[in-house]
C-alpha cells in the first residue's frame, strides 16, 4: 500500500493602508482687528468730557474725548471780528475751524472701544495716547510665504487656523500677497500674504496666536 502525504497550502494576508497626501503650506502668526485705531490726542490740553467706556460699541463720527477749546474759540471769534472790517483770506478761518475740530477725539469708523485709559482732569500732550478702537468684523493676519511656495498660492484658497486658547479649527481665506518679496533677519526670501477670517469664535481675540496651513488642493488618497 502506498501512502501519498497531503501538502498543506498556507496563505498570506496583506493589509491595505490608505494613506491622505495632503498639498498645503505650513503658516503661523497672530491675527489682528478689522481695523484699529490708537486714541490719540492732536494737541495739549485738559480734558473736559469722557463720553465713551471700555466695550462700548461706536458709530463713525461719535465722540469720544474732548479737550478745553477756549483759546481756539476766543481765536476763530475774534478772527470773524476782523474778517468783518478787513479782507483776510477764508484760509486763515478754515485753521482756527481745524484747530476746534482737533480738540476731540472721535471714532474713525464704526467699532468697539477695547482700552481707555483717560479721566475728567487729566492733562493730555499731544500725541498721548489714551485707548483703542476696534472693528472686530472679521480678522486678519499677515503670515510669511516662502519664495518655493509663492507660485502655489491663489486668492481664496482655504486657510485652516489652529489656535492655542481654542479647541477646534477656524477657517478663512488667502486675500492677498504683495508682487514682491521681503528678505527676513535670517536672510530667507519670503512673500507677506494677507489671510481673513469671516466667521470666529468668540474665544478668539486680537492678537492671539495661531499655526495652520493653507490648502493648495484638496486632499488625495493613496
Amino acid at each position: 500500500r502506498t501512502i501519498i502525504a497531503a501538502s498543506k497550502k498556507t496563505s498570506t494576508i496583506y493589509k491595505v493602508r490608505e494613506e491622505i497626501y495632503e498639498n498645503t503650506i505650513e503658516i503661523a502668526g497672530t491675527v489682528s482687528a478689522a481695523q484699529e485705531q490708537n486714541l490719540q490726542a492732536l494737541g495739549i490740553g485738559t480734558v473736559l468730557g469722557v463720553f465713551v467706556e471700555k466695550g462700548d460699541k461706536l458709530k463713525k463720527g461719535d465722540l469720544i474725548v474732548q479737550l478745553d477749546a477756549q483759546e481756539q474759540e476766543y481765536n476763530l471769534a475774534n478772527l470773524d471780528y476782523k474778517m468783518t472790517a478787513t479782507r483776510i483770506s477764508g484760509s486763515a478761518k478754515d485753521l482756527e475751524k481745524q484747530k476746534i475740530a482737533d480738540r476731540k477725539v472721535v471714532a474713525t469708523f464704526d467699532g468697539v472701544i477695547a482700552d481707555l485709559d483717560v479721566s475728567v482732569g487729566d492733562s493730555l500732550e499731544a500725541k498721548d495716547t489714551i485707548g483703542t478702537l476696534v472693528n472686530l468684523d472679521y480678522l486678519t493676519a499677515e503670515v510669511e510665504i516662502p519664495e518655493t511656495d509663492v507660485s502655489k498660492l491663489k486668492v481664496g484658497q482655504k486657510v485652516e487656523f489652529k489656535f492655542p486658547a481654542y479647541n477646534g479649527t477656524v477657517e478663512g481665506y488667502v486675500v492677498s500677497w504683495p508682487a514682491i518679496g521681503t528678505i527676513t533677519s535670517r536672510g530667507a526670501t519670503v512673500v507677506k500674504a494677507k489671510l481673513r477670517i469671516d466667521n470666529y469664535p468668540k474665544e478668539i481675540l486680537p492678537n492671539y496666536s495661531f499655526t495652520g496651513k493653507i490648502q493648495i488642493s484638496q486632499p488625495e488618497t493613496n
